[in-house]
């Protein structure tokens, strides 16, 4: 359909936030105004993105009903008169806000408890979309396209100066976090065999990543020229700092889509997981993955205990990577 105004209700992973945007460029080829509900605590993501109009905040927690939130959120947008809403999470709960707020055309996958609140019920045929941008994209009937966000230039140099930060020479950002578990992180010993590797080459490694990778930081203690940024940096700082970066490696993490989507190199180590469903969506990319027999198992933690899907990965494997996107170690 071609409706003119169309609310985006986004998902509560930083990642799929990213991968989100697939859908915005041909909803606005089609002439439709792209507006955002996102979650307060990636609200700050959708603002960075390519052609959305506006982004309306709703403060709800991952996991949690939230009832009255999503009360006041639709009550609050009622009046902006959508005529459509996509609904990107497969949960009743998110489907409430477009309800409420009296969105005639609300559109999303049938899920858990969603045949009273959608109005435009889609059934997902994983074998014909098998990524999740081509599942966000298909509900609005449109082709993804490769998700980007909007840095921040002179942002980006404010927080250059502010944490005495020095671009001049190659720097690669090193991200050793990844919050869906253990599974899908390179062992951070690992991560800071390649941080000595890179200094010792003469390239300046930044540490990032949110609050919740504090522990995975922690090994990195003592480890001469490396500027830790984990926990210190918003999102958006985030899109600023790594936009200005030579290359960054990453696990299968949030962070390597932010990376890809502001168009700078990635390594991005894969464990459980598999780039067919959740690729970092670049040219500029390169996944590293092991090649077993149990993989992809996609478990949080390895059942079988022997996590080999990560630490079958070397060192000299990820700077070969490194050397494959540009970056010389």
């Amino acid at each position: 359909m071609n409706a003119a105004k169309v609310l985006v209700v986004a998902p509560a992973w930083v990642g799929d936030m990213v991968m989100s945007h697939a859908l915005v460029p041909g909803l606005r080829a089609r002439g439709s105004t792209v507006h955002y509900l996102a979650p307060l605590a990636l609200a700050e993501l959708a603002t960075r993105m390519p052609e959305v109009e506006t982004v309306h905040a709703i403060d709800v927690r991952r996991g949690r009903l939230d009832l009255g939130e999503r009360y006041r959120a639709g009550a609050r947008i009622r009046a902006q008169e959508f005529d459509q809403a996509i609904i990107l999470p497969n949960s009743f709960k998110s489907a409430l806000p477009p309800l409420l707020a009296g969105i005639p055309v609300r559109t999303g996958f049938t899920g858990e408890w969603r045949y009273g609140v959608l109005s435009d019920r889609r059934t997902l045929d994983a074998e014909r979309l098998p990524r999740m941008v081509d599942r966000f994209a298909a509900l609005a009937d449109v082709d993804p396209t490769p998700p980007r966000l909007r840095a921040d230039e002179g942002r980006r140099r404010r927080l250059l100066e502010r944490y005495g930060l020095d671009s001049a020479g190659p720097v690669v950002a090193l991200c050793p976090g990844a919050e869906y578990g253990p599974s899908k992180r390179w062992p951070a010993t690992r991560f800071v065999e390649l941080a000595r590797r890179c200094t010792a080459a003469g390239i300046t490694v930044w540490l990032m990543g949110s609050k919740r990778d504090l522990d995975a930081a922690s090994a990195f203690a003592g480890c001469d020229g490396v500027v830790d940024l984990v926990g210190r940096t918003s999102l958006g700082d985030a899109v600023d700092l790594l936009s200005g970066v030579d290359a960054a490696v990453t696990n299968d993490s949030g962070l390597m889509h932010v990376v890809a989507a502001v168009g700078v190199p990635v390594v991005a180590v894969f464990g459980s997981t598999t780039p067919a469903f959740t690729p970092p969506l670049s040219r500029r990319a390169v996944v590293v993955s092991k090649d077993l027999d149990c993989r992809p198992c996609h478990q949080r933690t390895c059942p079988l205990g022997h996590l080999a899907c990560l630490t079958g990965i070397s060192v000299d494997t990820v700077l070969d990577a490194l050397v494959d996107v540009g970056v010389a170690a």
